[in-house]
């Protein structure tokens, strides 16, 4: 808790003596063009890249497997591209690496290792690992067990 209060005094302290010492040297209207055209690479990266990984997700789904990396590479684009739209030179750099796929790889690892570390994941399936609806030749949609029997021949049923 301390740490995020802490980073968000220090963040924008040290991004603006970042750019003021920019400012310095280059000129305050290049320093200025530098951080819009930052912020246009951002946005035109965030659309490239969020298309691919929105593309990605989308096969998983169909594929039927779990969309972790994809739901991951999402949100390493989202929070790079937020980091890319504010100013500053430090965000910039932060938001790029989490744009750019070598990096959003890395980036991913390094988010895997530290959610391995902190969270455990049970699962829960029919005998040895399967899941309960392989145990039984037919499957039962009657979760709540309320279905009843309807005889097809009810002139009540539409046909």
């Amino acid at each position: 808790m301390f740490l995020l209060i802490g980073l968000f005094i220090a963040v924008p302290i040290v991004e603006l003596w970042v750019i003021i010492e920019v400012g310095g040297l280059i000129g305050i209207l290049p320093t200025l063009a530098l951080l819009f055209a930052m912020s246009i690479l951002g946005a035109t990266l965030l659309r490239h890249e969020g298309r691919g990984a929105w593309q990605r997700f989308n096969q998983a789904i169909s594929q039927h497997r779990f969309p972790g990396r994809e739901v991951a590479d999402g949100l390493m684009i989202t929070i790079g591209g937020a980091l890319l739209l504010t100013p500053g030179f430090i965000t910039d750099v932060v938001g790029l690496l989490l744009l750019l796929p070598p990096t959003r790889a890395i980036a991913r690892r390094l988010l895997q290792a530290f959610v391995a570390r902190r969270f455990v994941v049970v699962g829960m399936g029919g005998m040895g690992g399967a899941p309960p609806w392989q145990d039984s030749p037919t499957r039962s949609y009657d979760y709540e067990g309320t279905a009843e029997e309807v005889d097809p021949d009810d002139p009540q049923l539409p046909r």
